[in-house]
């Protein structure tokens, strides 16, 4: 069978490196002389306890979470989160902070006005999100049981340069979509939430790492399924987990280290961004609305200014074995979403097709 395998840009669910599912591909009958596939296996069974118990030790290991954090592998993606976390959270004052800074922290900040006493701190809707609001610009509660953060916002390709200063009240973060991308100090947040399918693995996985003092009684009528205590108490598993999501990003896991970690990471994202930037920044034709300061590795936002001819482009890149270039519904454009699985010569065959594209355009 001949393969062809053509650069995937979606912004979710994304690519994988090819290694692992080669992995995945080579242990799908039968995983480590069990005799029988991890997508069939007792989440209960001693096989299967070394799977999860693996791949929680090798993400601590990566992201060095320090032991006074409790990881959890939940579903409901992201979005439950928008829920679980001020049913969680909003019990010592019920207020909370978010920042709105693009799709996602607008849906997390319209759900949890539901829970509590939720404070717009700041937002850049008014510029089309093309920057994230600077410490200056931040009104934040001092009485406020958490600030609520998107760290990198993928539909409109911006990322935060900085962690903003509370005074000591606990950073809740999503970071969906750049989880994994770079070195993050766990220690300054109080929980950290990220669905799988960008750069950990397949759809239907979500990792919370969550600071232990904020594992405590939550809001009344919480369901079981949604409360925090429960999750840790159980280890993920009150219910069955995701188990072949978490099997596969233990798989993950161990290409991030063969890679060279996070620092590795953070290298080999710099270089593809920092190609696809310098083209945008020289380009007569293409261009991108998002500040330099707050430009984003894993999600490269840009338009011609021209609807016809962004769809002109669209349609070529699918000829040259590219797909999922076109910008998400809301903001139209192109977007290249180019997640630590994305090799350097994606990108480098992206630009190469865009400098065609603008020599027979312009």
């Amino acid at each position: 069978m001949t393969l062809s395998r053509i650069f995937n840009f979606s912004a979710g669910p994304s690519m994988l490196p090819e290694s692992v599912l080669e992995r995945a591909a080579a242990e799908m009958l039968e995983y480590q002389g069990s005799g029988m596939s991890v997508m069939e296996m007792s989440h209960r069974s001693k096989v299967y306890d070394g799977i999860i118990k693996n791949t929680e030790k090798k993400l601590r290991e990566i992201m060095s979470i320090p032991d006074n954090y409790k990881v959890l592998f939940l579903q409901g993606g992201a979005t439950l989160q928008f829920s679980m976390i001020p049913m969680n959270l909003l019990v010592k004052n019920g207020k909370a902070d978010y920042i709105v800074s693009g799709s996602f922290s607008g849906k997390a900040y319209k759900e949890a006005k539901k829970y509590g006493e939720i404070h717009l701190a700041a937002t850049s809707k008014e510029d089309n999100f093309s920057h994230i609001p600077t410490q200056e610009e931040l009104n934040l509660s001092k009485d406020a049981d958490y600030l609520h953060i998107c760290e990198n916002n993928t539909i409109f390709g911006t990322t935060y340069n900085y962690l903003p200063e509370t005074a000591g009240v606990p950073i809740v973060s999503d970071m969906s979509s750049c989880i994994l991308s770079k070195p993050v100090d766990v220690s300054k947040y109080g929980l950290i939430y990220a669905g799988a399918q960008k750069n950990m693995g397949p759809a239907g996985l979500t990792v919370v790492i969550i600071h232990e003092d904020l594992v405590g009684e939550p809001q009344e009528k919480t369901p079981v399924l949604m409360r925090y205590d429960e999750q840790v108490k159980a280890e993920s598993m009150y219910n069955t987990p995701p188990t072949y999501a978490i099997y596969i990003l233990g798989l993950v896991l161990d290409w991030v280290d063969s890679m060279g970690g996070l620092s590795g990471m953070k290298e080999h994202n710099e270089k593809k961004a920092a190609l696809l930037y310098d083209f945008l920044d020289g380009s007569r034709l293409f261009k991108t609305n998002v500040v330099k300061e707050n430009r984003s590795m894993m999600n490269v936002t840009f338009f011609t200014g021209n609807e016809e001819l962004d769809a002109k482009f669209v349609k070529e890149t699918a000829a040259k074995g590219f797909s999922n270039l076109k910008g998400h519904r809301s903001v139209g454009g192109m977007r290249a979403s180019i997640y630590n699985a994305m090799p350097m010569e994606g990108v480098e065959a992206l630009v190469k097709f865009m400098k065609e594209f603008e020599a027979a355009n312009s």
